[in-house]
């Protein structure tokens, strides 16, 4: 609109005050910059919304390589189990598979737990450095350099939560993947109680989203992946490169992701493995994980920006990741500030008519982060139908909800920056077992 303006009228618009110029220009300046840095995912939604990606080997056989589960877990007796079974449950050759689990700082009975359960467990105490990036450091560094864990260590280490379960075929899918050149590997992620609330479901719906609509069609473009937390494979090599994990910040997925990618080398994404993860189910909870994601964001951004940058030539994946971690939050909040300052002044002046165009270039942003949001949330419920697993009035209800849960991101940015954020464990008390999933009657074959 900016520019066909500026086209009709020969490079000046004509205003009749000067209040009216500044919403004009600030209103379009800031969706302009929202275009230029978001244009790309919406070209992904288009290609992850028509095509599934699927990687297959061009040439030979699959060969399975030596895997290693690790389980990163705090307090987790109510939920590992669980995820312990669904591992041990795989199609996958059990000589060839171990289960690693950090008891990081657990004061309930979560170590002895996984020992019945035939894992590797690895006990932590430390009250100082506290967060998963932290316990899993000590993790691979221990591994990696004590004689007595010399025999035990795999080619390669896939990442899960405690309160996760996977399916049935995930090992032998993320391993093909990864026997295909690729090494880390992110998967498919869902739910396990998307249908409990407004809360849980914005979260399953966003993390559909970044598996089906972003990582799906970054894979079919050739572009680097990102990996989200939970559910991806990483090569020893790699971990070994990075010193043992050497990622500390808040957010020591996407800190990982950006490195990776700044290595020059790409994130794969597997759309076959699938694995069911725990969400918050109260606002409170939420806003505290949520809180801390931003802040990893910022820290990741202040650490990494100015290389992302330097990358942007090189690198299409640099820009993608650049745009993902950058404060655009902020960009809304500048505009949910403005405009009604502007309003204020305008009223102050008596000039009604600019004191409503303001109002109204507000709720014009609004419903414009609304209906994108919205477009975001039905397409995963038409491409994910079968995989939410809830009722369908459930599904359709949460359509709209989702751009409710997306826009509460606003306030939480804005306290993460000037709060002092820090790692906390989510409690988890979702028990629920991968027959769940496994024996429905919606899953996909």
């Amino acid at each position: 609109m900016l520019i066909v303006d500026l086209i009709k009228y020969n490079g000046h618009i004509p205003f009749d005050a000067p209040i009216e110029a500044f919403i004009y220009y600030f209103a379009n300046v800031i969706a302009l910059i929202f275009f230029v840095m978001y244009v790309h995912q919406m070209f992904y939604l288009l290609i992850g919304t028509l095509k599934h990606c699927k990687v297959k080997k061009k040439n030979g056989e699959i060969k399975n390589h030596r895997i290693g589960v690790v389980i990163s877990a705090r307090n987790e007796s109510k939920v590992i189990g669980n995820l312990i079974d669904s591992v041990w449950a795989n199609d996958y050759p059990k000589e060839l598979l171990s289960i690693f689990v950090i008891a990081d700082n657990c004061t309930d009975d979560t170590a002895q737990i996984a020992r019945d359960k035939g894992c590797v467990v690895i006990e932590r105490f430390d009250d100082k450095l506290i967060g998963k990036g932290y316990a899993l450091n000590y993790f691979f560094t221990k591994l990696h350099s004590e004689e007595q864990y010399a025999d035990l260590v795999p080619e390669a280490y896939v990442i899960l939560d405690a309160d996760n379960v996977i399916r049935s075929n995930y090992i032998y899918e993320m391993n093909k993947t990864y026997d295909c050149g690729y090494d880390m590997v992110t998967s498919y992620r869902n739910s396990k109680n998307i249908g409990k609330n407004w809360i849980t479901s914005g979260y399953g719906y966003w993390f559909l989203h970044e598996a089906r609509h972003l990582n799906n069609a970054r894979m079919m473009l050739h572009n680097s992946c990102a990996i989200s937390g939970t559910g991806f494979l990483i090569a020893r090599n790699v971990v070994q490169e990075f010193g043992n994990w050497n990622f500390f910040t808040l957010t020591e997925d996407i800190q990982c992701s950006t490195a990776y990618a700044l290595s020059g080398r790409k994130v794969a994404y597997c759309s076959t493995a699938e694995l069911f993860d725990e969400q918050p189910e109260t606002f409170a909870q939420s806003w505290k994980q949520r809180e801390r994601w931003a802040k990893g964001f910022y820290q990741v951004f202040g650490k990494y920006g100015g290389r992302l940058v330097s990358g942007f030539f090189k690198c299409f994946s640099c820009w993608d990741i650049f745009t993902t971690i950058f404060p655009a939050l902020l960009i809304s909040l500048l505009t949910l500030t403005v405009m009604p300052v502007t309003s204020v002044v305008a009223l102050c002046m008596g000039d009604l008519a600019n004191a409503w165009f303001a109002c109204l270039s507000l709720l014009i942003s609004f419903a414009s982060a609304y209906g994108m949001m919205l477009i975001i949330s039905l397409s995963i419920c038409v491409t994910e139908w079968k995989k939410i697993h809830t009722s369908w009035w459930k599904k359709i209800l949460y359509v709209f909800t989702f751009p409710l849960f997306m826009l509460t991101y606003i306030p939480i940015s804005v306290a993460a920056i000037f709060k002092k954020v820090e790692w906390k464990p989510i409690v988890h008390v979702e028990s629920v077992s991968i027959e769940t999933f496994e024996n429905d009657a919606d899953q996909n074959s």
